[in-house]
């Protein structure tokens, strides 16, 4: 008897195409993982900044301003280059040129926000315009915010509580003088009132001297409202989680850190939702402002209750840090330099005469726009763009990028740029008359970003702050208080000044 024929019969689950059709693709695949590895291994990466096994530049980043860290590495590596942050790589970037590349060209590419813990928290998992991911949301709220707060049209609805502004602030340095003539006044405490006013007006509809909150068991007073809406979250966000640069050990608690921004946190939450508890009752009584609330709760009802507290607070907080910043900078570079204050001066005499500054003369001030923009220059409002991310191999500066590597844009870096600004160090408006930089352009010192992430604020941080440099000049002849110059530290990764300016004043008629 024959022996059986074996047989070879496939399990009828396996199908040759398909198996063909499967080593085909691996092939392909891997054909393709080849020519990506080989392609890699023959681009450029950016210079990297030597460093320590494992935590990499950590311990040289240990000072709170690392935008000066990073100004002084592109001076030896370039305008780009590379650190290691415990496990992360980020990409700095230096130069305007090349920020620019970041933000507009290759914006596709990188337009992913990367937020420290802290941020993460304060900013409720990125629910606010400046540092939520470019998505829908980013698109419909940034439509909403700019439409009736920051965007042109509604700065002209505002401009009544910019006028009120600037006759308080009047009236104050003028009691100030009359009241107590050889003392110096405190500018900061001024200015950072009326200008608190302006965002709680545009945000809720009126200005609030206090406030009852039932979580806290008692009634807030401005102060305190303040520190709680703007001075904590300043701190907070540039507070440091050290599970951020080692995610593997996230599960570490960081009992300390955490409490701390949870509180700040929950403050925020409780004073914010009694702030618009009140104002709902206005317009129970049918009373309707003109203001952010008023909008929302009419037009956006799909937002839900945090995403609206989210929104209010984050005009809030724009508009009562930026502007101030370059405000106060702006008047201590003038009461350091009396010659420029006295140019200032002349120009806007020749050009307003009798009358009071007002916006409409701003177009023809080109020296007060040169104010201006050279303060934005020297004393970024944001040293540090928030961080982002590649989520795709892209390139900058003509040197490859991997897709997952961080991006911080050092704005502070490219204004200090050697090859950019003729000493940069230096406080000098006259760079910005000679032709070379057009006075509207509101984004060549890369203060307010640019591309489809510039800051909404642009327009609102520039026609206050250039009025009321204007007004006060106008006004007053100042000079700073006797060891005031050398008062010029700075509060951690921002260029807030540490201590309120002080100076003395003198009334020109």
């Amino acid at each position: 008897m024959a022996a059986p024929t074996p047989s070879f019969t496939m399990a009828p689950c396996v199908n040759p195409v398909a198996v063909g059709g499967l080593s085909i693709l691996l092939s392909v695949l891997f054909v393709k993982k080849l020519i990506s590895n080989r392609k890699r291994a023959n681009c450029r990466l950016p210079p990297a900044v030597s460093g320590l096994p494992v935590i990499g530049n950590l311990l040289q980043l240990t000072e709170k301003k690392p935008h000066k860290t990073f100004t002084k590495w592109a001076e030896v590596y370039g305008p780009i280059y590379s650190i290691k942050t415990g496990a992360s790589t980020v990409i700095v970037l230096n130069s305007a040129e090349v920020a620019k590349e970041a933000m507009v060209t290759r914006f596709s590419s990188i337009s992913t926000r990367k937020l420290s813990s802290a941020l993460t928290m304060l900013t409720h998992d990125k629910t606010m315009v400046a540092t939520s991911d470019y998505n829908d949301f980013h698109k419909m709220v940034k439509r909403y915010i700019l439409g009736n707060v920051l965007g042109s049209s509604a700065q002209r609805q505002h401009r009544g509580h910019r006028d009120t502004m600037m006759e308080n602030i009047s009236s104050k340095l003028h009691a100030h003088v009359k009241n107590f003539p050889l003392q110096d006044v405190n500018f900061r405490e001024i200015f950072e009132t009326e200008l608190f006013g302006i965002a709680l007006k545009e945000a809720l509809g009126n200005d609030v001297n206090s406030i009852y909150v039932d979580e806290l068991g008692k009634t807030l007073s401005r102060e305190e409202i303040f520190n709680i809406l703007v001075t904590d979250f300043m701190e907070g966000a540039i507070e440091v989680d050290w599970r951020d640069f080692f995610p593997y050990l996230k599960w570490i608690p960081n009992s300390s850190f955490e409490r701390k921004i949870q509180q700040t946190c929950l403050h925020r939450e409780v004073v914010m939702n009694a702030l618009i508890s009140d104002q709902k009752k206005r317009i129970a009584l049918g009373e309707e402002k003109n203001c952010f609330l008023d909008y929302l709760l009419s037009e956006a009802k799909t937002l839900r209750d945090d995403q609206l507290m989210m929104l209010l607070w984050e005009t809030i907080i724009e508009t009562s840090d930026t502007t101030l910043v370059t405000t106060e900078w702006a008047i201590y570079e003038l009461a350091k330099d009396p010659e420029r204050q006295d140019k200032l001066y002349r120009q806007i005499q020749d050009i307003c005469g009798s009358q009071k500054i007002s916006e409409e003369h701003l177009s023809k001030l080109t020296y007060l726009n040169a104010v201006f923009h050279e303060t934005i220059r020297k004393y970024s409002p944001a040293p540090v763009v928030p961080l982002r991310y590649a989520h795709e191999d892209t390139e900058l500066g003509g040197y490859y990028i991997p897709a997952g590597s961080e991006i911080a844009i050092n704005i502070y870096g490219c204004n200090m740029n050697k090859k950019q600004w003729e000493d940069p160090e230096e406080w000098n408006p006259e760079r910005f008359l000679n032709g070379e930089y057009d006075p509207s352009d509101l984004y060549k010192t890369m203060a307010f970003g640019a591309g489809k992430r510039s800051c909404a604020g642009s327009l609102q941080a520039m026609l206050i702050s250039c009025t009321s440099i204007g007004r006060l000049v106008q006004e007053y002849e100042w000079r700073l208080k006797d060891g005031e110059e050398a008062n010029i530290d700075t509060l951690g990764l921002t260029t807030r000044k540490l201590q309120p300016l002080h100076t003395m004043i003198k009334p020109r008629n």
